[in-house]
């Protein structure tokens, strides 16, 4: 990282030989927008990721930029990364086969990162004093970029625009700067490409407060990202981060939050699931016994439905991958960092409502109880008043396994009125039915959810004539959460 000086170097490379065609696509995209800089700073890894390094992007590269006030684009700094994208289309970094036709299309993850940032007055004084001078960019969004391309690579996750990250530390890795969390948006100026070797995307990571990221994880990221680019104070049209910024585009625009308010209850949430740990348990329905069975029916006094819990999913999934060996190398995508949240776009990628495994691995429960981890508490409520109540699904998702809330009106679903409750593969799914709704949502009301995320309280909630059960403690068998976002 940049940071380790044993790592990276810094400074223009100038290469021996033609770059492999997937680099030279995104040097030729990046020259169309920056002709005057044909050779700019880089940061560079030295032990490439394809020959056993830790760091995945093989380049970042930083460009000056000088804004246009007319625009609200203020003079920044422009990162790009080299790396999430395939750069050299023999397999050496990413896995050329593929079955799926959306896989095929993408250059390896299918996009690469890039990241703004305010020059400082001090930065700007000196450019002007010395014309001929070529300033040296801070380097601390490259180790940012690195580490967030490391989760990619570690979990197989894509970056959806929207999705949003609280990082819980400084950006630049201060702890006393309010901009501790990300949004992902389009990058405005690169847009996306086609290479040889398939489509590039370019998230942008853009810098926000801890308000700013709780309001996109309650409605959606893409509208606090139009809220932001209004105002060069919260980063103008191309959403330029200032790192020293404290105070969020809800308050120096309160009439915004009143708005979102508006829109939320009217709308619902965006936000289609979040990662947090859980286990669960069936509760098994009282059976009514036939007095007229024959004393012989091997049937008689047995237990007719199998119950199943979170560890019998968990002993088949270590079954699974001792079988597979050393053949299981690739990450597995039910992985995922306890800070990460979801648009609906990385959630379908990942876990998909309308394409259900095969029958075989469906099983239908009696009822179900619930253990959610207290961090998670709080999306209870918007899960049910902001995502069920308006027709849509919310997931939780843990390290093997996958938690959907389903609407009665969501289409594709393996439960329904009949069967609520239901795991399939290593997928649980329960059905909220509509007249749960309204109930579910004045119990979590009354509970303040957000009190109990905070401090970590246990909280029962129990719909006897659903059976159905969620409660707030600690998942039994999971250690606590490691710090966000430290893969």
């Amino acid at each position: 990282m940049a940071s380790a000086p044993n790592q990276h170097n810094i400074g223009a490379t100038t290469p021996r030989c033609p770059p492999p065609a997937g680099l030279k696509a995104l040097i030729d995209k990046l020259l169309e927008h920056y002709p005057d800089q044909p050779n700019p700073l880089q940061v560079t890894t030295v032990l490439k990721y394809w020959l056993g390094g830790q760091d995945p992007l093989d380049y970042i590269s930083m460009f000056s930029n000088r804004g246009d006030p007319e625009k609200k684009i203020p003079p920044h700094w422009f990162y790009v990364s080299f790396g999430l994208s395939d750069l050299h289309g023999d397999g050496r970094v990413h896995v050329l086969d593929s079955e799926d036709s959306e896989i095929q299309s993408r250059s390896g993850m299918g996009f690469e990162l890039t990241f703004r940032l305010l020059k400082t007055n001090e930065e700007l004084k000196e450019e002007e004093e010395n014309p001929g001078k070529r300033i040296r960019p801070p380097t601390w969004p490259a180790n940012l970029m690195q580490n967030l391309a490391r989760y990619c690579f570690r979990t197989g996750n894509r970056l959806c625009f929207g999705d949003n990250i609280p990082w819980r530390k400084g950006l630049d890795d201060r702890f006393d700067t309010p901009l501790q969390n990300i949004l992902i948006a389009e990058d405005p100026q690169l847009k996306s490409m086609i290479t040889p070797f398939g489509s590039v995307d370019f998230c942008q990571i853009v810098g926000v407060t801890y308000e700013e990221l709780e309001q996109a994880a309650r409605w959606n990221g893409r509208g606090v990202l139009n809220y932001l680019k209004q105002d060069i104070q919260t980063g103008g049209e191309w959403w330029v981060t200032n790192i020293d910024r404290t105070l969020s585009v809800f308050d120096i625009f309160p009439d915004r939050l009143v708005a979102l308010e508006e829109e939320l209850e009217r709308d619902g949430s965006d936000l289609a699931g979040v990662n947090a740990e859980f286990t669960f348990r069936e509760i098994p329905r009282p059976r009514t016994r036939n007095t007229q069975t024959n004393a012989e029916d091997p049937e008689d006094g047995q237990e007719l439905n199998t119950l199943m819990d979170s560890m019998t999913l968990k002993e088949e999934i270590k079954c699974k991958e001792e079988d597979l060996g050393e053949m299981n190398t690739e990450p597995s995508n039910l992985a995922f960092p306890v800070s990460m949240s979801l648009s609906g776009s990385s959630l379908h990628n990942s876990c998909p409502i309308d394409d259900q495994p095969e029958a075989p691995d469906s099983v239908t429960l009696d009822g179900i109880e619930l253990q959610i981890a207290p961090y998670a508490a709080k999306f209870l409520l918007l899960a049910i008043k902001d995502r069920i109540r308006h027709g849509r699904h919310f997931t939780f998702k843990a390290q093997h396994l996958a938690l959907t809330f389903v609407a009665e009106s969501v289409t594709g679903a393996g439960v329904t009125k009949e069967a609520p409750y239901g795991v399939i593969g290593y997928w649980i799914q329960v059905l909220i039915t509509d007249d749960l709704v309204p109930r579910m949502i004045e119990d979590f009301k009354n509970a303040n959810l957000d009190r109990i995320s905070q401090l970590g309280e246990r909280r029962e909630f129990e719909w006897p004539d659903k059976f159905l059960k969620v409660v707030i403690d600690h998942p039994h068998g999971y250690m606590l959460p490691p710090p966000p976002m430290s893969f």
